[in-house]
């Protein structure tokens, strides 16, 4: 489905917008809320990944997919970045194995971008299970979990010594999406109708966002990010949807420029925060004192560059080399038992 590639890279790039926008200043309250991209990833995610039942090495495959360039974007990122020069050992391990969420205080410099993978890897392990239900029984599990998940952030209100509002649970209606729409496709449900024209409305949606709820690093009360959280799932379906169940072979989202795009887009999302941080001193601009079109602008090209070096000599070969592990232990395992 190489649109769906392609939308990989608009949502890479338009998490990049995002924090380009805060870290620029700019005030604009449709870009403050381009992090609804991240809803459009875990739409994605869930979409491609529930099309069928999890073949043998399902984990071997997600841990071979999001390890290897995510390990060397960590370890890389607290080795160069001098805000991590006094990184101590157990934030530096929470980073690593994907633990950041959890602990206090450990979303640092460079990458807090990550918590979305945190999330991403919750799901991912959670996803059989899912799967292992029956067709009827997975509609009444949508069904129930959805509006269950608006309950978490009220659940959690009184807890201040992590945050626990942006832990999975909160965002099962941005997966759902996905999920609902594999389920659809199972049923030969088709997109039928002009795709554009409801694409297009993630705009209008994002303005809602960014006007209904406080925006930058002020903590959202229980029932804005119940808001947060539902105008964010409706930005992945009118995203997503028209693509997924309207899929064809050409088009914008299907051009080579945008499928390679797509292929680099896990390591434009990996570095682009980090690379955010050279950008100021390189162009002689302060934080948060704005100049937004120069930086996004480096910040997308030398992001970009990035990925395709972490593309080529990480996440492929690194791929290969954690399937290979896998495979061997898989095979020693048998001939033990």
């Amino acid at each position: 489905m190489p649109e769906l590639e392609g939308l990989r890279a608009v949502a890479a790039l338009g998490i990049l917008v995002t924090h380009v926008a805060f870290q620029t200043a700019t005030d604009s309250p449709v870009l403050a809320r381009f992090d609804y991209f991240v809803a459009v990833f875990f739409a994605l995610s869930a979409f491609l990944l529930t099309r069928g039942t999890p073949r043998p090495g399902y984990y071997s495959r997600r841990l071979a997919r999001i390890a290897p360039a995510y390990v060397v974007c960590v370890i890389i990122v607290a080795l160069v970045l001098p805000e991590l020069s006094l990184l101590d050992a157990p934030t530096f391990l929470a980073n690593l194995f994907l633990a950041q969420i959890y602990v206090p205080d450990a979303l640092v410099a460079g990458l807090t971008q990550m918590w979305s993978l945190c999330v991403e890897v919750a799901f991912y392990l959670a996803l059989p299970l899912y799967l292992a239900l029956r067709p009827r029984a997975r509609v009444v599990f949508l069904a129930a979990a959805v509006p269950l998940s608006l309950l978490w952030p009220w659940c959690v209100e009184s807890v201040d010594w992590v945050n626990m509002q942006i832990w999975p649970p909160s965002y099962v209606p941005w997966f759902a999406v996905g999920l609902a729409a594999a389920e659809l496709e199972r049923r030969g449900v088709r997109w039928r109708w002009p795709r554009w024209p409801i694409v297009l409305l993630f705009l209008p949606l994002a303005w809602l966002g960014g006007v209904l709820g406080p925006q930058g690093l002020e903590h959202p009360s229980p029932l804005e990010f119940n808001v947060r959280v539902l105008i964010g799932a409706a930005f992945a379906a009118v995203v997503v949807v028209p693509f997924a169940l309207g899929p064809r072979d050409d088009g914008l989202l299907a051009s080579p420029v945008m499928t390679r795009l797509g292929r680099w887009s896990y390591s434009i999302f990996l570095w682009h925060v980090a690379v955010l941080s050279f950008a100021f001193p390189v162009l002689g601009v302060d934080v948060f004192g704005g100049r937004f079109l120069p930086v996004l602008l480096f910040t997308a090209l030398a992001s970009t560059a990035v990925a395709y070096v972490s593309y080529e000599l990480v996440e492929v070969p690194g791929a290969r080399v954690v399937r290979r592990a896998c495979d061997r232990v898989g095979r020693k395992g048998r001939v033990d038992a």
